[in-house]
């Protein structure tokens, strides 16, 4: 191998060190790492020359990986310290696993300690799901989301939902707020969240399959590999973290969970899966692997079409049934919440990279923006590490 490459390697390893700006890393952490360089060179540079040569990306890539576990191993650590988080969290590059920890109970009652088979509500990361059913059924010939939903429903055949499209209940732009009410504004014209919106999607889905869409999205887990996921309505098992209201030390149990989430309430295509964080891995490594849909169908599921104010995660860009960071990194994510369950999910196309963010209680009395401080704080976590990856990436 030649000395340049060592060097190159070095630069990486000084680079992340240097620019990932995480200023608490023990002295302890980076002897080792730079012990693990130094072992590395000296092995290298007494190699006979008749060996084959090494693959450097690979060295690279590992090398980075290491680095990566122990810079996350340390922050998202102090994160579950900091907020006594009680939940599950984990990080994936590709098949690789550089983060997973689980803390707290999923039973308070009864002290069932969460584990790697637990199971969450995960609210409006449900959305996705019914997105692609959508997108699926149109690859099937039985629908384009430029159709007018009143073509599929007989309650949006009225002068007030006549004009809208399937495409604008797929990106919020529809004005609908609550199902029979006045619009919120022109349709298309203007972003309002709506979970009567992506219900409807759910009927469109069952009216054009003749299937229900706990049917439809079975299907679409065994697709994707996902076999520890259901939904409220049909949720048989042991394993189910009930939701709580308030904290570890006052709590007060959500009444009928998981069934109330296939209520009208909620809903199922709003926001009734329940998943963990393994079979939620599978899914984001299918959908954004092209397993589950045709190219040019993925292109148009990520594509930004409208742009969302969101009360914790700011201005973003929405496409169906997902966000997007506007700027750097580039990731697909969506929070969720249910009573007593704040989600997260992202992902980061360009490493591959997932993070997956799921819990069982909620101090509401706080507001949201105190429940999602340590999914909040997660993210800035993971954007800053891909950012720093991006740029290195740039300079070797």
């Amino acid at each position: 191998m030649q000395f340049a490459s060592l060097n190159a390697l070095l630069d990486i390893l000084v680079s992340l060190r240097i620019q990932s700006s995480f200023k608490n890393t023990t002295p302890v952490i980076k002897n080792l790492i730079f012990l693990s360089l130094f072992c590395f060179l000296f092995s290298c540079t007494t190699e006979a020359p008749k060996i084959t040569p090494v693959d450097k990306k690979a060295i690279v890539d590992s090398t980075i990986a290491a680095f990566q576990k122990t810079l996350l191993e340390q922050q998202i650590d102090s994160t579950f310290k900091k907020y006594h988080f009680n939940g599950s969290i984990a990080v994936f590059k590709d098949s690789l696993p550089l983060y997973r920890r689980e803390n707290g109970y999923s039973d308070f009652k009864r002290k069932t300690k969460i584990d790697s088979s637990t199971i969450f509500a995960i609210g409006s990361v449900s959305k996705q799901f019914t997105a692609v059913l959508i997108l699926l059924q149109m690859e099937q010939g039985r629908l384009n989301v430029t159709d007018k939903v009143s073509k599929y429903l007989k309650e949006f055949q009225t002068k007030e939902y006549e004009n809208i499209t399937i495409h604008q209940l797929l990106n919020h732009t529809s004005g609908l707020n609550i199902m029979g009410g006045k619009l919120m504004f022109k349709s298309g014209s203007d972003f309002f969240y709506s979970n009567d919106g992506f219900n409807t999607l759910g009927k469109i889905v069952e009216k054009v399959s003749g299937k229900s869409y706990d049917e439809n999205v079975q299907e679409l887990f065994k697709k994707a590999g996902m076999t520890h996921s259901s939904t409220g309505d049909i949720f048989k098992g042991n394993n189910f973290a009930s939701a709580y209201i308030g904290t570890p030390g006052k709590f007060q149990e959500v009444p009928n969970m998981p069934k109330r989430l296939g209520g009208q309430e909620i809903g199922t295509p709003a926001g009734g899966i329940l998943s963990t964080i393994q079979d939620l891995h599978a899914w984001n490594n299918a959908l954004y692997g092209g397993k589950i849909l045709k190219p040019e169908t993925l292109k148009l599921f990520m594509a930004k079409s409208a742009e969302r104010h969101h009360a914790i995660f700011g201005k973003m860009g929405y496409a169906y049934g997902i966000m997007l960071n506007i700027g750097h990194p580039n990731s697909y994510f969506h929070s969720g919440y249910v009573k007593g369950s704040p989600s997260l999910n992202i992902y980061y196309p360009d490493t591959k990279t997932s993070v997956i963010i799921l819990s069982n209680i909620a101090d509401e009395e706080r507001g949201k923006g105190v429940i999602f401080r340590p999914h909040i704080e997660v993210k800035k976590i993971t954007d800053h590490l891909e950012n720093t990856l991006s740029q290195l990436r740039s300079k070797h």
